[in-house]
């Protein structure tokens, strides 16, 4: 599910608003070890990104 998770987050990247929904249905659906793992792939996705770091707040909440 991670890896399904990565892929469509990596589709939508183009539109903020769109990044965030997805970003907050992953959360409701993914395993804890594996939101673990998502908050370090988009520290280090969203590094190039700034339009994208507001989500981040969305993970580490």
């Amino acid at each position: 599910m991670f890896d399904y998770t990565k892929s469509i987050l990596e589709r939508v990247s183009f539109d903020p608003s769109l990044f965030c929904k997805e970003l907050e249905k992953a959360i409701r659906t993914l395993l804890p070890y594996e939101i673990e793992q998502l908050r370090e792939w988009l520290f280090d996705f969203t590094f190039e990104k700034p339009e994208l770091k507001q989500c981040l707040l969305i993970v580490n909440s």
